[in-house]
C-alpha cells in the first residue's frame, strides 16, 4: 500500500506537530516532504500530497478538502515568529513588502492595514530577506525562523517585538535587520488581538476526505502528544541548526505558539474568515469541516 504523502513547512514552530513522524513511533509510516507554507497549500492543490499543514485562509481557497480536528498552528497573544518590520512608524508606511512564502500573514496584514494602521500602502512581494526588502519598502512582512531571529535579537536588546518603540543602536552583527539602524516592530498577532480581542489561527491540517481514515485522525494527533511532550528536546535539536538559544527556543513553543483548535481559537479563526472575505481576499466564509477520528464520517463545527 502506497504511503500517504504529507506536506509539511520547514519552520520550526511546527516541529511539535510532526515530531512523532520524524523521530517517534510512527517514523516512515508516511512520506513527509518539507517546504514553506504556500507551497504545502500547492502541493495539496495539484495532488501532490495527500495532506498538508495549509495558511488558515487557504482553506476558503480551496474546494473538497476537510481539516484534522484539535491541531493547528495558532497564538493567542504574541507570537514573535510573524512581524512586521518597519524603517518608520507603520502608519506612515507607503509601500509594503509582502513575504512570498506567507499567504495567512500577508492578509492578516492587508487587514490590520486597513482596520488598524488606517494606511492604503502599495504591496510589493518579496523573497524572504528583511534587510533587501527594506531597501524598497518602508515596512516588510517577515514570517518563520527569520522572523524569529529578528525577535530574539530584540530580546538581546531588552526591546520589545511589538510597539511603536524605534531599535536599534549597537554592534552590527547584533541589529535585528541589518542595514537598517532605526526599526519599528510589530508582532502581527499581537496587534490582531489587540484590535478583534481574539487569538489568530495562522495554520490547519487539511486534506482530501478519502484519504482522511479514522485511524490517520489518531495518527496525526498522536504525533502532536508526541511532539508536545517533548519540546525541550526539539527546542535543543533545533538550537544548533538555527544557532539560537534552546532556552529561547523553548520557550518561545510553549508561550508563544498554541497548537489547539479549542473554542477560542475557533472563533478567532471565524472572524479572520469573515473579514478576509469581505475585503474580497479569499471566497465567502464557510464552516471548517473535520474528519471525525472515531467514525468515517465528516464532522463540520463552527471555526
Amino acid at each position: 500500500m502506497k504511503k500517504l504523502r504529507i506536506s509539511t513547512v520547514e519552520y520550526f514552530n511546527t516541529a511539535p506537530l510532526v515530531w512523532g513522524f520524524t523521530e517517534g513511533p510512527l517514523a516512515g509510516k508516511y512520506e513527509l516532504s518539507f517546504t514553506v507554507p504556500s507551497e504545502c497549500a500547492a502541493a495539496l492543490g495539484r495532488g501532490d500530497a495527500d495532506i498538508a499543514i495549509i495558511p488558515s485562509i487557504e482553506y476558503l481557497r480551496m474546494d473538497g478538502i476537510v481539516a484534522l480536528p484539535e491541531m493547528a498552528i495558532a497564538a493567542k497573544g504574541e507570537v514573535r515568529s510573524i512581524l512586521v518590520v518597519a524603517k518608520k512608524p507603520i502608519e506612515m508606511a507607503t509601500r509594503f513588502a509582502l513575504d512570498t512564502s506567507s499567504r495567512a500573514s500577508t492578509a492578516l496584514v492587508r487587514i490590520l492595514a486597513q482596520e488598524r494602521w488606517n494606511i492604503a500602502p502599495e504591496y510589493i512581494p518579496a523573497p524572504p530577506d528583511p534587510p533587501e526588502m527594506l531597501k524598497h519598502a518602508d515596512a516588510a512582512l517577515v514570517i518563520g525562523d527569520p522572523a524569529l531571529r529578528i525577535a530574539l535579537k530584540l530580546d538581546a536588546q531588552a526591546a520589545q517585538p511589538t510597539g511603536d518603540r524605534p531599535c536599534c543602536q549597537g554592534d552590527p552583527e547584533d541589529i535585528p535587520v541589518p542595514g537598517v539602524e532605526m526599526l519599528f516592530v510589530y508582532d502581527v498577532a499581537h496587534e490582531w488581538r489587540e484590535m478583534t480581542g481574539k487569538p489568530c489561527v495562522l495554520a490547519v491540517w487539511a486534506g482530501r476526505p478519502e484519504a482522511i481514515t479514522p485511524e490517520v485522525v489518531a495518527d496525526f494527533q498522536a504525533s502532536k502528544k508526541y511532539g508536545m511532550e517533548r519540546l525541550r528536546e526539539i527546542a535543543e535539536a533545533a538550537s544548533e541548526k538555527l544557532e539560537l538559544p534552546p532556552q529561547a527556543l523553548e520557550q518561545y513553543l510553549r508561550e508563544n505558539i498554541n497548537f489547539d483548535l479549542d473554542a477560542e481559537n475557533l472563533a478567532g479563526l471565524r472572524l479572520f474568515f469573515e473579514k478576509a472575505a469581505a475585503m474580497g481576499l479569499a471566497p465567502p466564509a464557510r464552516e471548517l469541516e473535520f474528519a471525525a477520528a472515531e467514525t468515517g464520517s465528516i464532522a463540520s463545527r463552527g471555526h
